[in-house]
């Protein structure tokens, strides 16, 4: 084991288990990327699994996933779901739809709704915060993700009862950002994220491993700011080439390195929920479980009616394409308690840095 890495893991080791742990410095976080030979990455793989043990316990929290729009007016290069793509077939589901939806979610005995959309504006302010306030009243916890939006919609949204908000920021890389988001910069994804933290919101956000022009100082900086900014979940997962996009050609994400910076994010955030993403499950028939196995604690099922959830392709061959919900929610059970870990009954809210959360939500603007 090389020197380099011993220090840097063990000062996050240190780091990971104080009470408000600290941002890591990037030097660190890049040098855990580095982790190359067998006993590198078990020291890494092993640490992030402690530290995930230390502070959100066994238990694995099920969010249920309803992709109620398919339509999106950005044309990000990376996307199937980017309005050039006209191979795809478009759908919106009516806000009663989506209710019902709601409801069934609800007596399958999930706790989280996620919704998720393109960015899709024919669902206005006052339309989603409608959806909002009647799952609300079925005690679902709710986490939305419909991408960037007007602060004043985040603010009703919020008013309305959402919980959380998911927005990635894909890459911190701003030239890189820009070129694979035409028309958006960083700038406007982080102000989102700044916003959505100033309201109160349990913020996600997450990064893709993997992208064209990406480099490994680039997912230390995602990690590092990600940290810096105190999300409570962090999504990270491979990038997965869409033969509809103008990246189709391009090679997709490692795995091992998709791992690797799920287990350093461990390490950088050790309180925020790590999803095991349907994508790394994707890329290898048992990613999911190995991203639970170092570092990760969350877990979202699809539960979009199959006819829809084959027209959300976002990339290609997601897995449990063609599965009926309650047997997802079932299949998922089984591989949780396999790894001697149990499903959370709980809402999962952000475990730390609530004094946070209050202190942005009572900034000014």
């Amino acid at each position: 084991m090389r020197p380099s890495f011993k220090k840097a893991l063990q000062r996050a080791a240190i780091n990971a288990r104080k009470l408000r742990p600290t941002v890591l410095y990037k030097e660190d976080i890049l040098s855990l990327l580095t982790a190359s030979d067998g006993k590198e990455m078990e020291a890494l793989f092993n640490e992030a699994d402690e530290v995930r043990a230390f502070w959100v316990g066994d238990e694995v929290h099920l969010r249920a996933l309803l992709e109620f729009s398919n339509y999106c007016i950005r044309d990000c290069l990376y996307c199937g779901l980017r309005a050039s793509n006209v191979a795809l077939k478009r759908y919106r589901m009516a806000p009663e739809k989506i209710v019902e939806l709601a409801r069934k979610i609800k007596s399958m005995d999930f706790n989280t709704i996620v919704l998720q959309s393109g960015e899709d504006f024919a669902y206005d302010r006052d339309t989603v915060s409608w959806i909002i306030r009647e799952i609300k009243k079925m005690g679902l916890a709710i986490t939305l993700s419909l991408g960037e939006r007007e602060f004043e919609d985040y603010r009703a949204w919020k008013e309305a009862g959402a919980h959380r908000y998911l927005l990635k920021l894909e890459t911190s890389d701003t030239v890189l950002h820009a070129r694979l988001r035409p028309g958006r910069t960083f700038e406007d994804r982080f102000q989102c994220l700044r916003w959505l933290k100033e309201l109160g919101y349990q913020t996600g956000s997450g990064n893709m491993v993997g992208l064209p022009g990406q480099s490994l100082e680039t997912i230390a900086n995602d990690i590092a700011l990600m940290a810096e900014l105190r999300v409570d979940m962090a999504g990270i997962g491979p990038f997965i080439p869409n033969p509809e996009t103008p990246l189709g050609d391009c090679p997709q994400g490692d795995i091992w390195m998709t791992l690797k910076a799920v287990a350093v994010a461990r390490l950088a955030m050790p309180w925020a929920h790590l999803p095991a993403t349907t994508a790394t499950g994707t890329i290898h028939p048992q990613g999911r479980e190995m991203a639970l196995q170092r570092g990760a604690n969350v877990v979202m099922p699809d539960v979009t009616p199959v006819e829809n959830r084959k027209e959300y392709r976002i990339y290609p061959n997601k897995m449990c394409l063609f599965d009926e919900a309650d047997h997802c929610r079932t299949c998922i059970e089984g591989k949780i308690r396999a790894l001697g870990r149990r499903v959370a009954r709980g809402y999962g809210h952000a475990l730390a840095f609530q004094d946070q959360q209050t202190e942005y939500a009572n900034g000014g603007r």
